[in-house]
């Protein structure tokens, strides 16, 4: 067994140094209105970063082949879905007119976190054990439609649009990966669309509608439903090339609510500037080409569905938090991986790091030719 890839152990330890950093800078203020105190959210992102490592640490070293036990994959999809249908029980927490979390006392979990990584052992161990299953649409493409069905229904009910498109398209993308025909990705794409536009115009309220229409003009209602969106679009113009230094951002000052979150891309372009945005998007771009490169070293079909899926997720999540901040799509929540404020996501990405390491360890070695003379 080899070691597990440098390069990608390094990334993740700048990314949670560097949101640990933005977290604190970003809440400050909004610690000291909501505590009392402006170290609030930074010892609590501390604990989750360092417990975060320890879920890493644990997923690289125990041998990722276990996911591949049908008990485990199985049990792992059942117990996800079992818990999303928890939170439209009484253990459901209603935050900010969104029930998306269980809680048990002292313990809160986010289910839609979970559904993310129990989605990608499931379906990789579902396309690995009988690969042919990709290639059937009764025995392949029709079960991950219900699975996924499944999953973004249940998410839809908090509700969470972000999280429900995330997990669709892992799904898909793991299914991509596994060889699936193009008719059927493009049945797929086709099937969503028309399900995404029947949300959007059979919502009762126009709630639904409304988030869209502000996207595509956030300033006809800067007040209302677009203004996040206003907010996040002054502090990134506010920050232009070279930003207004770290921690002298004015959005954060009870402008832009809860800046330490899915809009804490906005407070790193306002007190960093563009430059540091591009730099970060760099550094996810070398993570996910080197999530890729381990797939493609798999030393199995399950290992390579198993780190595509956990890229794809990565990948997925960069792009719609900037869309949304950048007010490219309608706003809904959705993290920026390994920075925004939250454990269940940061412990989430990181058992995620971990399992993408593990499979690394394992991936083939390339054994040189031998000239005979």
């Amino acid at each position: 067994m080899r070691s597990a890839d440098f390069m990608m152990i390094m990334l993740t330890l700048m990314l949670v140094i560097f949101g640990i950093i933005m977290v604190f800078s970003a809440s400050y203020y909004w610690s000291i209105n909501q505590f009392g105190q402006p170290y609030h959210f930074l010892i609590r992102d501390l604990f989750w970063a360092v417990t975060g490592f320890g879920w890493m640490f644990a997923a690289m070293i125990i041998d990722y082949h276990v996911l591949a036990n049908k008990k485990i994959a199985v049990g792992a999809m059942i117990v996800s879905i079992i818990l999303l249908a928890l939170v439209l029980t009484p253990l459901g927490q209603n935050i900010n007119g969104a029930t998306r979390w269980i809680g048990v006392g002292p313990i809160t979990i986010m289910p839609g976190e979970v559904a993310k990584i129990c989605s990608i052992i499931f379906v990789s161990w579902y396309l690995s054990e009988k690969p042919e299953r990709v290639l059937s649409l009764t025995r392949g493409v029709i079960p991950m439609l219900l699975l996924g069905g499944a999953y973004a229904g249940l998410i839809m009910m908090q509700p969470n649009m972000s999280t429900a498109i995330t997990v669709l398209f892992i799904i898909m993308m793991i299914m991509f990966v596994a060889g699936m025909k193009y008719k059927h990705l493009i049945f797929l794409f086709g099937l969503g669309g028309v399900a995404m536009c029947a949300l959007i115009f059979t919502d009762e309220d126009g709630y639904r509608l409304k988030r869209v229409t502000s996207f595509l003009d956030p300033f006809k209602d800067a007040l209302g439903d677009g203004y996040q969106v206003v907010q996040s679009l002054l502090a990134l113009g506010s920050g232009g090339l070279a930003g207004l230094g770290l921690g002298k951002s004015i959005q954060k000052n009870l402008y832009l609510p809860e800046p330490q979150n899915d809009f804490i891309l906005a407070i790193i372009g306002e007190e960093l500037g563009y430059i540091a945005i591009i730099l970060l998007l760099i550094v996810y771009m070398f993570m996910i080409w080197g999530g890729i490169r381990i797939a493609m070293n798999a030393p199995d079909r399950f290992g390579m569905l198993l780190a595509s899926g956990v890229t794809a997720m990565i990948g997925i999540q960069v792009l719609l938090n900037v869309a949304v901040v950048t007010s490219s799509m309608p706003a809904t929540g959705v993290t920026l991986p390994f920075i925004s404020y939250g454990g269940n996501a940061l412990w989430m990405f990181m058992f995620s790091m971990g399992i993408l390491l593990n499979v690394s360890r394992h991936r083939k070695i390339a054994v040189p030719e031998q000239n005979i003379n």
